[in-house]
């Protein structure tokens, strides 16, 4: 099958979205996510968090969120550690479109939005991400924007040593990115950008009926043909051409 070297999507096209209910029974539970609607859009509500970190935070300054596409995928078990999110660059290192493995020239599957070229997708697993505390998933939401590199060029923010895209100190990193998260809170944050980070997964649908968000897939390695060769001339050459 072949990939396409460009997944666009516009108003006439949207992107694919997938949405998820609860299996079990719905609990009660306090807090604030807004007007209530059918269904929760977990992406609208992301985006939305993270344009106020963004405008707060002087750290993630560089990241322009108009090129960020932020997206839910179904975690595969009810438990709650596993993984929350993940950060994925539309560049190789440097910002590249174009690298060479064993030779062979690829690029990364290219993701746009009303003509516009997207460089990340942030990912959250759902429902898990959803049934952590508080605390938990802003700075979950802190890690992740951390990760976009600084140069915004499509890759991810890069660390000395052998710990290339992650620091050798998890624990420092996890230390720093709560700091910075409780900065934002004290320093006025929009409580009702966050507010839908205080209930669970269970307590949304409760409230909303369901949870809704853009569901894109991981971008494929397409590799790159290069253009045939010209047929060579038939019949007689022409008077100044060597024979």
């Amino acid at each position: 099958m072949t990939i396409p070297p460009v997944l666009d999507w516009d108003a006439s096209r949207p992107p694919p979205r997938l949405a998820l209910r609860p299996a079990g029974r719905r609990i009660a539970g306090g807090g604030s996510s807004g007007a209530v609607t059918s269904p929760f859009d977990f992406s609208a509500a992301m985006r939305t968090l993270c344009e106020d970190v963004v405008r707060q935070s002087a750290l993630f300054g560089h990241v322009d969120l108009s090129r960020v596409l932020f997206t839910i995928t179904r975690s595969r078990n009810g438990y709650r550690h596993g993984l929350q999110a993940r950060v994925t660059p539309l560049r190789f290192r440097g910002g590249q479109m174009i690298t060479v493995y064993r030779g062979v020239p690829y690029q990364v599957q290219r993701l746009t939005l009303h003509g516009r070229d997207m460089l990340y997708l942030v990912t959250f697993c759902l429902p898990r991400f959803l049934n952590r505390d508080f605390e938990d998933k802003l700075v979950t939401v802190f890690h992740e924007l951390y990760h976009i590199g600084p140069a915004f060029d499509g890759d991810l923010r890069r660390h000395e040593g052998r710990y290339s895209t992650h620091t050798a100190s998890q624990k420092r990193l996890d230390a720093h990115m709560a700091k910075l998260a409780g900065e934002y809170l004290n320093d006025g944050a929009d409580a009702d950008r966050h507010a839908f980070l205080r209930l669970s997964f269970a307590e949304l649908c409760r409230r909303h009926g369901g949870v809704v968000g853009l569901h894109v897939p991981r971008p494929k390695l397409v590799r790159i043909t290069p253009p045939p060769r010209p047929a060579p001339p038939t019949g007689p050459l022409p008077p100044d051409m060597p024979g």
